[in-house]
């Protein structure tokens, strides 16, 4: 196929790899030329002509052969790492795949924020002991949830919190605009969203903003009995002092899908925990993500050929 409507770069994502996003984007465009390039040297040659790129990222050699490129659709949320000002330059438009987190990151904080409540990660040690022993247990039911960041991912989370009948309270660059919880704060005023709630949940980007929020201030200002959920960036927190304050006990646990560093070394203090839980750059993994990538692919060739600014457009 020498000239593809649309090019599906090499990649692999959540053990995913790109045969399974080709076949996605073909159900949705049955009339396109669907590429997927396996080599370097055919992406370089299929490019040349392609009118849309589909992959985690593209380089000045791809787009200095890219003559007829209108689209790179990162399969991606983030697109920090793409060399936007480049891809300006040639006239590509960018969109990443925000939105397709929502619904298996949204799950991921409402099952950390249960296990917490009704501490499964002690029953899991216990049974791993053979140990039968109770202990004490909260509810969800009726708490006060902080959610750090109301994009798409926020937002599900807000959602699905909903049947617990909780409170909650969200955080935005924004706030006049408000948003899905029943308070929304700015994050110049962060330590007055998150003094009062159980649980914190950081929905949001890493910025310069956001490096570092949660730092031993904030954790100070945080409830003894809260639970800090990070399904963000790890450099978000600053780890060392949450180290501290759960080694005293001044905040009730942690559920970390992201740290820093990140991958967590071995000897890392974070693991001998017993009220931290911690999953391994996790919470993203879903077998729908390709379909959901192909969802905005779809809907965003149908509007080039309108004429039409594509979905999630960040470039």
């Amino acid at each position: 196929m020498s000239d593809p409507d649309v090019l599906v770069l090499r990649q692999t994502i959540h053990g995913l790899g790109p045969d399974e996003l080709a076949a996605a984007i073909r159900e949705r465009l049955p009339d396109a030329e669907v590429a997927r390039a396996r080599t370097p040297a055919e992406e370089r040659e299929l490019i040349r002509t392609a009118r849309v790129a589909v992959g985690l990222s593209i380089d000045e050699h791809l787009l200095s052969v890219a003559d007829d490129l209108e689209l790179f659709a990162c399969v991606f949320a983030g697109t920090g790492h793409l060399p936007r000002d480049l891809l300006a330059d040639h006239g590509v438009a960018v969109t990443n795949a925000s939105g397709v987190h929502g619904p298996n990151i949204a799950e991921h904080v409402v099952g950390s924020i249960i296990a917490h409540a009704r501490q499964f990660h002690r029953a899991y040690r216990q049974q791993s002991r053979r140990e039968w022993r109770t202990y004490e247990t909260t509810e969800v039911y009726g708490s006060t949830v902080a959610v750090v960041g109301l994009g798409a991912i926020g937002r599900s989370v807000v959602d699905r919190l909903e049947s617990f009948d909780v409170d909650t309270v969200g955080v935005r660059y924004t706030p006049e605009k408000g948003g899905p919880t029943d308070e929304v704060y700015g994050f110049d005023e962060f330590h007055d969203a998150v003094t009062d709630a159980e649980y914190v949940v950081l929905a949001c980007p890493l910025t310069e903003t956001t490096r570092g929020l949660v730092d031993a201030d904030a954790l100070r200002t945080m409830r003894s009995d809260a639970v800090l959920v990070n399904i963000a960036r790890g450099p978000i927190v600053d780890t060392d002092a949450l180290v501290t304050e759960l080694r005293n006990n001044r905040i009730r646990g942690a559920a970390l899908d992201v740290t820093d560093p990140e991958p967590l070394p071995e000897d890392h203090p974070l693991w001998g925990l017993s009220n931290a839980t911690i999953t391994p750059h996790n919470a993203g993994h879903t077998p729908e993500y390709y379909e959901r990538v192909a969802d905005i692919l779809a809907d965003n060739v149908a509007r080039l050929d309108a004429g039409d600014d594509p979905r999630n457009r960040v470039v």
